[in-house]
């Protein structure tokens, strides 16, 4: 959480019915062109945001004259820069407006690959900053005759909140050469996935070019040619209609379930292509679409805390049945936690909590003393003394992101008894067992962890994602023979089946209503009445807060989308899916 602003990481609200959203919108009426090399190298601030097309290459953008391999450095981040808010829930655009528009420190390495600038750092950085925290990602060098012998850069990069999860996307641009000489630096952001603040920031700051040989850089270069290399192939949305004709690509990414206004990216995957959609910003089309980075919030719970737990129960089979108080003192000091082990907490069945009733806990203001405190011993000894004991372990699901963080805890634990106290893991287990064999992007590699010596990650919220990142997860995660890497199943299959809905013995607790089902961190709902079908079809999927779902269709394929306007309609996207491959084959696999 913003220390500026509290407010609630994982709340979401669940309603289904047809249709999802193309994100676009209006670029602000500029000029074309102000971002020239006059500007660049003068004095003048933007006086509004500008169209995206001034940070894109155009149409006859040549190879860059010059390769950048140094340091960046920008400065008077504190004294410069706009800010225009369209939506701030909790004010800090209000109680402390230059804190928010400045930007956090600028002081990074990057290096070329072909026509690529590469940051030598990838994924979140911690900052000092009271507000914002980087992510950089990979952009674009060209020429253009009209910037005088002088090669143009384009960065995209995004600012995620500090203790939060939001994350909002920019871009920055700047001319240099080979001997050093840069321009000013012209960046905006204006776009987010993020439900409580909205806001475009942007200015152009001085910068350094600081020359110097980067270390490893042919292991970077190589190591994003590998990264692009791996993505699946994309296609527009449209070209579904083509490839599979009859279908209906309008059903997916629909202004009838999501408003096109709070898209941020979505995309449905068949037959290893992915069809995508969305990328849209306040500014026009955003520029780099695939390394815009999107915001896990919920869907760490099963990402992490699921896949994380399945994997470990491979290789260690009783881990589920592990007791919560002999790996987390807090919960044993406050009783009441005797019987309730790893599964109970992965099912948010611990028997602790106030209310039965779906979110009112999770929305309660109480709840803020969970989430704003940047320590882990604030965390922790909340999440085990905050909610009564109500029922037996196992027997009433209740959605609590603090069952998912005593989870994560409690698995740390358990790590670094079997594996050394030198173990990590979010690192060993979810990183070096399952993003990195599935080849994925960078930003996986870390996720949001309290800022003290503990370093507890979040496991409930916190991850960064590119859509190939979920569009790859998900197609792995559907295939008809379940999940595999080199031909084997990481996970306990046994457990996996439940999560997945393939063991019809074991449908998961019940969660908000008869149509609903919690099982091992993933989502299922019965989709029967939308396609027809006479007996229950469970899809299982993935909700992060906001508006962010991921379905696993029983047909292999997959359709995602993020969002920020708190709408989780993709009942039309389940149907159509359907239409183009039906599903509707009962209780079978």
């Amino acid at each position: 959480m913003n220390r500026l602003a509290p407010r609630p990481a994982c709340l979401f609200a669940l309603s289904l019915a047809l249709a999802p959203a193309l994100a676009s919108a209006t670029a602000a009426a500029t000029t074309a062109g102000t971002l020239d090399r006059a500007f660049l190298f003068g004095a003048a601030q933007p006086a509004a945001p500008l169209p995206m097309s001034e940070f894109t290459p155009p149409a006859g953008a040549r190879a860059p004259l010059h390769a950048f391999e140094g340091r960046l450095v920008l400065s008077r981040e504190r004294l410069l820069g706009a800010m225009q808010v369209h939506r701030d829930d909790y004010g800090t655009s209000k109680s402390a407006p230059d804190i928010l528009r400045h930007l956090p420190p600028f002081d990074f390495e990057f290096v070329t690959s072909g026509d690529a600038l590469v940051p030598v750092r990838r994924g979140s950085i911690p900052s000092q900053h009271p507000q914002w925290e980087y992510v950089l990602e990979p952009g674009r060098l060209w020429t253009d005759p009209a910037d005088g012998g002088l090669t143009r850069a384009a960065l995209p990069f995004s600012l995620e909140e500090r203790n939060a999860n939001c994350l909002h996307n920019g871009v920055m641009t700047f001319l240099f050469d080979a001997n050093g000489q840069v321009s000013r630096v012209a960046y905006q952001v204006s776009s987010e996935t993020c439900a409580y603040l909205k806001l475009d920031l942007w200015g152009v700051l001085p910068a350094r070019y600081r020359i110097a040989k980067v270390a490893r850089t042919a292991d970077i270069v190589s190591a994003y040619a590998r990264e692009v290399a791996a993505r699946l192939p994309t296609r527009p949305i449209e070209a579904l209609a083509t490839d599979y004709p009859g279908a209906d690509p309008a059903a997916f990414g629909s202004p009838g379930e999501v408003p096109r206004e709070d898209m941020t990216a979505f995309g449905f995957v068949i037959d290893g292509v992915h069809f995508v959609g969305g990328c849209g910003t306040r500014a026009g089309p955003y520029p780099f679409c695939d390394v815009l980075d999107l915001p896990s919030y919920s869907l760490a719970k099963s990402l992490v805390a699921g896949l994380g737990s399945l994997a470990l129960a491979r290789e260690f089979p009783g881990v589920l049945d592990e007791r919560i108080v002999d790996h987390v003192p807090a919960c044993k000091s406050a009783g009441g936690w005797d019987d309730v082990r790893f599964r109970d907490a992965l099912d948010m069945a611990t028997g602790h909590y106030d209310s039965p009733l779906y979110d009112e806990d999770e929305k309660s203001s109480a709840m803020l003393r969970f989430f704003i405190p940047e320590d882990h011993l604030a965390k922790i000894e909340f999440a085990c003394r905050h909610f009564p004991r109500r029922a037996a372990p196992g027997t009433q699901w209740v959605y609590h992101t603090i069952d998912t963080y005593i989870l994560g805890t409690a698995l740390e634990s358990f790590v670094k008894r079997k594996l050394g106290r030198g173990h990590d893991f979010y690192r060993d287990i979810l990183v070096a067992r399952l993003w990195g064999p599935l080849g994925l992007s960078p930003v996986l590699r870390e996720t949001r962890r309290t800022r003290d010596q503990a370093a507890q990650a979040f496991t409930g919220w916190g991850l960064t994602l590119h859509r190939d990142d979920i569009a790859r997860i998900g197609q792995w995660l559907a295939a008809p023979g379940g999940p595999r890497i080199g031909g084997a199943s990481p996970f306990d299959e046994a457990q996996m089946r439940i999560a997945l809905q393939r063991d019809p013995r074991d449908r998961g607790l019940r969660a908000i209503d008869d149509s609903f089902r919690y099982a091992r961190g993933f989502w299922a709902h019965d989709v029967a009445r939308y396609i027809g079908c006479p007996q229950p079809v469970w899809v299982p999927y993935m909700a992060g807060f906001g508006g962010i779902n991921v379905l696993l269709l029983p047909n292999g394929t997959v359709y995602y989308y993020f969002s920020d306007g708190e709408a989780f309609r993709w009942a039309g996207a389940a149907v159509e899916s359907s239409r183009i491959r039906p599903y509707c084959k009962g209780e079978s696999d």
